[in-house]
């Protein structure tokens, strides 16, 4: 198997420890880095030595070369639309970071941009290929826990942050930073509906900066449950990460564990409403009551989505650069969840620190 040619901007946490990691492991059999770009000297010689390849303090230092393949952008925030456009116009193909952009906008200028040079475009949404998420998205379409009511998914804990993703210049705050997971899983089990109800409450509480490190939102879609995300910094008993109620059981899952149970519908009793007052056989007054019997599973996953995920997503990448796949995410995707994020921020303005 041909490897593809990769080349880096940033050596972060994302660049470095999530990418950079995944093609320094053994599970990486399919690409190789050629380049690694960052404006800190120590991070280029630290990638130096962990790639054996080329770096560069500027991106536009790769624009001569004609061996690269494919270019992560894990830039900060605020420069994903501007560096992924300039990549693209100079001929790459371009994984770029979440977020996408700062708005549906921007996005759209930039798949746009795709589409004009021929190249592909992708976002990084490897949480769409989380285990526990994929197990979630089985037992849903098993149908077993019936007409779905309500899904709850939370991504929050209890910290205190003072890095540049607290900046609303950066592109920084819960939202944007954390939000692109459970929002691109809210939409993926919407359909990627164009037109949301959104609505949502923004806080800020223990962050050093001006960007919000709570936020609540409920998306709403007519004929679709109602789907409560919750992303908070303050939250010091986090609750399971997913919780979905339906008439015919619940599940409730973590990174590591999916829970659900249902109704043994052979051992259910039939009833019709009966309006008269209900009695014990004694005469006395006697509550609507029956003993309900479920079966009950339990399922674990591996952890995150950091290893498997990451894998799936860029075997993805692979066969949609070397045979032309269709790519299960698309941009077009992550631009429905631009609006939604668009709505939130214009719903609860917050001051920008001078």
């Amino acid at each position: 198997m041909d490897r593809l040619n990769v080349a880096i901007i940033g050596q972060g946490r994302s660049g470095r420890d999530i990418h950079g990691k995944f093609f320094r492991s053994e599970a990486n059999d399919k690409f190789r880095v050629v380049a690694v770009v960052d404006a800190l000297e120590d991070r280029r010689e630290r990638a130096r030595s962990e790639y054996q390849c080329d770096v560069y303090s500027d991106y536009s230092e790769l624009f001569p070369r004609n061996d690269i393949d494919l270019v992560v952008n894990s830039t900060f925030s605020h420069l994903h639309i501007p560096v992924s456009m300039d990549l693209l116009e100079h001929g790459f193909n371009v994984v770029c970071e979440k977020p996408f952009a700062k708005s549906y906008e921007d996005g759209f200028r930039c798949v746009a941009a795709a589409k004009k040079y021929g190249r592909l475009l992708n976002v990084f949404q490897q949480s769409r290929f989380a285990p526990y998420y994929r197990e979630i998205k089985k037992v849903l379409a098993s149908g077993v826990l019936g007409k779905i009511a309500q899904i709850n998914i939370a991504f929050s804990g209890f910290a205190r942050r003072w890095d540049w993703q607290t900046s609303q210049l950066y592109a920084g705050g819960n939202v944007r930073n954390t939000g692109p997971h459970p929002l691109d899983q809210a939409m993926d089990l919407l359909g990627f509906p164009e037109d949301v109800t959104v609505v949502s409450r923004l806080g800020r509480f223990n962050t050093f900066g001006d960007a919000e490190d709570f936020a609540k939102i409920i998306l709403m879609v007519p004929g679709k449950p109602w789907i409560d995300v919750e992303i908070s910094s303050c939250d010091c008993y986090a609750p399971y990460l997913y919780k979905i109620t339906g008439s015919d059981g619940c599940l409730r899952a973590t990174l590591g564990t999916v829970e659900y149970k249902y109704l043994d519908k052979a051992r259910l009793e039939a009833h019709g409403q009966i309006m008269d007052p209900l009695c014990k056989p004694d005469g006395t007054p006697s509550y609507c009551s029956e003993k309900l019997e479920f079966i009950e599973k339990t399922i674990d996953v591996e952890t995150g989505a950091f290893n498997t995920a990451v894998r799936d997503y860029y075997d993805m990448i692979y066969y949609a650069l070397t045979e032309g796949r269709p790519m299960e995410i698309t941009p077009e995707q992550v631009l429905t969840q631009l609006k939604v994020i668009d709505k939130i921020h214009a719903q609860n303005p917050l001051t920008v620190f001078a």
